[in-house]
């Protein structure tokens, strides 16, 4: 599988998914242009990792700042580690967030009610 890094700019987050060495992350700020375009190949690659998932999967979002836009494409992906989670592969979320960003803090907590998956909050020191 094609290996998917994108660098991070002011407006968009870094991602890598890399199914080889098991790295699957969001960081960053996300507040693209076109938030639809900008996640569409994660989507994607998701879509095609599906078919072909490691046994475990721990996909970190380590986001300082999202915007209205980007959290509904944050909850698509939540969604489809939803759905290997459904379909019996190991998955676990690592919602990493500033220990003094109570915005940031209770965004994971939310998704953690909408999606049935393993889901770690992780504060960390800025």
């Amino acid at each position: 599988m094609e290996v998917i890094k994108i660098k991070g700019t002011d407006d968009t987050p870094t991602i890598i998914l890399d199914k080889d060495s098991g790295i699957f992350e969001i960081s960053g700020r996300s507040l693209p242009e076109d938030v639809t375009t900008f996640y569409e190949p994660v989507l994607n690659w998701l879509d095609d990792y599906q078919e072909e998932a490691n046994d475990k999967t721990i996909f970190g979002f380590k986001l300082v700042y999202f915007n209205t836009a980007s959290s509904k494409l944050i909850l698509d992906i939540l969604m489809k580690l939803e759905e290997m989670h459904e379909n019996g592969k190991e998955v676990l979320i690592k919602w990493h967030f500033p220990e003094d960003d109570e915005d940031m803090e209770e965004a994971g907590e939310e998704y953690a009610d909408i999606v049935d998956v393993p889901f770690e909050q992780v504060s960390y020191t800025l």
